[in-house]
């Protein structure tokens, strides 16, 4: 009685490490290494704005970042029709540019310059206008940057994170696009300087 026991809970065993993941399964990025404390908290967003791998048809080769406005998700292109499906918030810079870009330069935890827009409806903020808001949790640009460019030019658009789980899959952020912290911090330790970024018309 005991052996048929041991070898049942063996085989469970078996069966469990022989298990495969689930296909959309992507695993948290480490985040032991931060300055700044960051949450995995994907479950304070809407079940469809969660980062996951899935089908994804495209012409888009391999590590092209693909960002549909109004859907509000971004894909990074794995290849043989698959991706990784991150939910967004869009602003309103992210509403009116559209077109192929690639990244020009990348951040961790950036400063962020208000814009006019900001100003007007926040006086307070333009103590940071002369060299930005330090990167840190209060910043609403999040853990990590991704600046947009065409050829040397600067198209003012930024992929950039966000502290407020609650503007995923909303049209609103203080920038163009942005992640969860902890999307952006995946989708950061995926890409490289050049990487093409194609940006659908809303």
């Amino acid at each position: 009685m005991t052996l048929s026991r041991r070898l049942f809970l063996a085989s469970l065993a078996a069966t469990a490490v022989a298990a495969p993941a689930l296909a959309d399964d992507i695993p948290a990025p480490d985040l032991s290494q931060e300055p700044f404390p960051v949450k995995d908290n994907e479950n304070k967003v809407e079940f469809k704005y969660r980062r996951k791998q899935m089908e994804y048809n495209t012409s888009e080769a391999p590590g092209t970042i693909v960002v549909d406005p109004k859907a509000r998700f971004l894909y990074y292109v794995l290849g043989n029709g698959q991706a990784i499906r991150y939910g967004a918030s869009v602003g309103k810079q992210g509403r009116t540019w559209s077109g192929a870009a690639t990244i020009g330069r990348m951040e961790k935890w950036p400063t962020w310059t208000p814009t006019p827009e900001h100003l007007a409806e926040f006086p307070k903020l333009a103590k940071y206008v002369p060299g930005g808001m330090p990167g840190g949790l209060d910043n609403p640009m999040g853990a990590r940057a991704l600046y947009l460019y065409q050829g040397d030019v600067d198209t003012i658009y930024r992929i950039h994170g966000t502290y407020d789980p609650s503007f995923i899959g909303r049209k609103k952020t203080a920038g163009c696009v942005s992640l969860l912290n902890v999307d952006i911090i995946d989708l950061f330790n995926r890409v490289q300087l050049g990487t093409k970024v194609v940006v659908l018309e809303y």
